[in-house]
Order: C-alpha cells, then sequence, then structure tokens
C-alpha cells in the first residue's frame, strides 16, 4: 500500500518526580536529605532513510508516545531517563506542523534526523536543594511534561526525471522498458494510482531515478483525476519528460493534450511550468506519430524525439539525452553550492563468478577418456604452468 500523506500526533515522555527522602542509618545522627533526581522524559526523533518507500507505517497508527522517566529514589539514587524513540520516513519527507500549517522540517538526504518532540526534564530531589542554611530541605519538584504536537508527514519522492502526461500516454511501460520498475500496466485510463519510480542505469556509474505519476487531465490542479494528489511527487524532479500520444483512445488531439497539461503543471505550481523538458511521441510505430512529432516541434521550437516502448525504437538516445540533461543539472547544483540528494549509491562492480575446483588447476584437464593414470609428471607440470594466476585464484578454497 502506497501512502503519501498521514497526520500523527507524538508525545514526547514526562520527566521523572525527583524525591523528598531524608537519610535514617544507624550511628549517623542527623543523615541529611538523600533524595535523588528523576531521569528526563524519552524523546521522539524523525529520521530519513533509504529503503523506506512510503508512509504506510504510518497509516493505522495515529499515535505515538516516547518512554517517560523513571522517579528518583532514597540514597541518591537517580531515576533511569526515557529511550529516545526514532520514526523512519523515507527521503523527501516533508514535516508541517498541523496547527500552524508552517513547515517543521523537509528531510531530503538520507540520515537527516531532527527532535520532533522533546522529552520533559527531571524533577530534582530534596538533596538537590541542600546548602549551609537549609539542611533538612523538605522541597523537590515534579518532572516536566514532555511536548506534544500534531504534525502531518507529507511525501515528495525525490526524482531526478518525472514523466507527464495523459493517461494511456505509455508511462508506465516506458519506465518498465528503461528500468527494472514493473508497474501495473493495462488498456485502461489511470492504470497508475500511485506513483512508480525506477533506476535507469546506463552504465556502472551513470544512472538516474525515473518518477511516473497517475495521468493527468484538464482540471488536475483542481483536484479532478489522481494528478492533483501525486503532482507533489514532481515537484523536486528538476526535469520533465513530457509524453504525448499520437492517437488518443478518446479521439482528441494530441497538440491540445500537451498544452492542457502545461497549463494544469503551471496552475498548480508557477515553477513546474517553466521547468526544463523533454518532449517525446509515444507509439511511433503508429502511422500518426512522425506527423504530430513535427507539429509539437513547429509549436514549441524544440527537438521531439519518437520513441515506441514496444518495439525499443529511439529509447536508447532518450535515455543518453535525460542522463546528458541530468549530469548538467547535477554540476549546475554543485557550482552554486547546492548539495545533490545522492537517490542512489555507486552502482558496485559486479563479483565474478567463482570458478569450481575441479575445474581450475591440472584437474581441469581431466575427462573420461584422460584420466590422472594417463597423464605423465612432465604433462601434469605443463598443464598446471599453463593456468594463469587469476584461474588458479579463483580455484583456491579457504
Amino acid at each position: 500500500m502506497f501512502v503519501d500523506r498521514v497526520q500523527i500526533e507524538l508525545h514526547a515522555g514526562k520527566g521523572g518526580d525527583g524525591c523528598m527522602s531524608m537519610r535514617r542509618e544507624k550511628y549517623v545522627p542527623r543523615g541529611g536529605p538523600d533524595g535523588g533526581d528523576g531521569g528526563h522524559g524519552g524523546s521522539l526523533i524523525l529520521e530519513a532513510k533509504l529503503g523506506v518507500n512510503s508512509l504506510a507505517a504510518f497509516a493505522n497508527r495515529r499515535f505515538y508516545n516516547a518512554p517517560k522517566g523513571q522517579p528518583g529514589q532514597g540514597s541518591l539514587r537517580h531515576g533511569r531517563r526515557g529511550h529516545d524513540q526514532t520514526l523512519y520516513v523515507p527521503p523527501g519527507t516533508t514535516v508541517i506542523d498541523a496547527e500552524q500549517g508552517f513547515v517543521i522540517k523537509d528531510l531530503t538526504l538520507h540520515g537527516e534526523s531532527f527532535v520532533v518532540a522533546r522529552g520533559g526534564k527531571g524533577g530534582k530531589g530534596n538533596a538537590h536543594f541542600k546548602s549551609s542554611t537549609n539542611q533538612a530541605p523538605r522541597e523537590f519538584t515534579r518532572g516536566e511534561e514532555g511536548e506534544a504536537r500534531s504534525v502531518i508527514l507529507e511525501l515528495k519522492s525525490i526524482a531526478d526525471v518525472g514523466l507527464v502526461g495523459k493517461p494511456n500516454a505509455g508511462k508506465s511501460t516506458l519506465l518498465s522498458r528503461i528500468s527494472a520498475a514493473r508497474p501495473e500496466i493495462a488498456d485502461y485510463p489511470f492504470t497508475t494510482k500511485h506513483p512508480n519510480l525506477g533506476i535507469v542505469e546506463l552504465d556502472e556509474v551513470r544512472s538516474f531515478v525515473l518518477a511516473d505519476i497517475p495521468g493527468l487531465i484538464e482540471g488536475a490542479s483542481d483536484g479532478v483525476g489522481l494528478g492533483h494528489e501525486f503532482l507533489r511527487h514532481v515537484e523536486r524532479a528538476g526535469l520533465l519528460v513530457h509524453l504525448v500520444e499520437p492517437e488518443p483512445t478518446d479521439q482528441t488531439d494530441p497538440l491540445e493534450n500537451y498544452e492542457a497539461i502545461r497549463s494544469e503543471l503551471s496552475l498548480y505550481d508557477e515553477s513546474l511550468g517553466q521547468r526544463d523538458e523533454i518532449l517525446a511521441v509515444t507509439k511511433c510505430e503508429l502511422d500518426a506519430a512522425p506527423d504530430v512529432a513535427k507539429r509539437l516541434h513547429e509549436i514549441t521550437g524544440r527537438k521531439v524525439f519518437l520513441v515506441s516502448s514496444m518495439t525499443g525504437e529511439g529509447l536508447t538516445e532518450l535515455k543518453e539525452e535525460i542522463m546528458t540533461r541530468v549530469q548538467e543539472r547535477r554540476q549546475a547544483m554543485t557550482d552554486a553550492g547546492e548539495v545533490v540528494v545522492e537517490t542512489q549509491t555507486e552502482a558496485k562492480p559486479k563479483r565474478k563468478r567463482r570458478v569450481p575446483p575441479h575445474l581450475a588447476g591440472p584437474t581441469a584437464q581431466l575427462s573420461n577418456d584422460l584420466q590422472a593414470k594417463d597423464m605423465s609428471d612432465e604433462e601434469a607440470k605443463q598443464t598446471e604452468g599453463q593456468q594463469t594466476p587469476k584461474e588458479s585464484g579463483s580455484g583456491e578454497t579457504s
């Protein structure tokens, strides 16, 4: 289940009360105060963690309480403090105060965290108040209440590239062809009901993250269809790939559909309308695709790619163009001193397959026709010398 917006109640732990105690011990006259302090209450911490892809863990639980601190005891024994509780959220989560509506923190980097509700301080025991003029204090303090606040967690997926277009434009199919993602694909509108992320790897060092959001229709910025609910997931994408279907199933004009989607993006967020964009006409095996691409080029003055997820035509050229734009944006952000969000760690080199021991060394030459007893010592040494150090090392066992 994909969840990208939840509201939860957070209650930090209460501090433990201080203790009022007098030392009473044999042969120790006028023992004095020995009440210990209470422990601090536990705090609630929100931390962004890679591998957490949704807010589904918060969907069925609204209240989160941190452990409270234990009260102090006699003999100057302090109470145990409550352990801090860490709640993990996906990178790209925005924490919003539910009452005032302001953004508390934007967790975009892996490992980034902050204390969203601080635990209360423990109370002071009466031993804390002793002095030369107050040798038998009876006063102590109660533990402080922990912070309580209501917050909204809103996920905005972190992706380098966002796919936009009308329903059935081929976004999910394209994502499945160029990445390992397997979104639901069908021949009816609004098959995609939640955003899908896929990592597109061109080689061992070049890759980008592609986000596919549900199809947009006219009025999406006002909540029509599914687009308004998920448009936030392309807010962080520095590049948009706009897919245009040459022969829409609803018999609408492809160019009018393109203009409608551009208008909805601008109405939702003006910066989305000005975002860098790549135009691609899908299903280029259809007869109308070249004509639609030509008309789009005449209207926009931009290069229009012709691609087909079914035949694979134009996909390599499109991926190279996307990768070039993504690298330019990353370099511009680095030059400006901005932090480039790492959406994927560097690809690890593939481990070489280990050669089984019976296929390495002199035994690799043995077969049903050639047995060890048939080989002379000189032939065995010559065969062993022909093995490369890499092959010999791969056959060693630990």
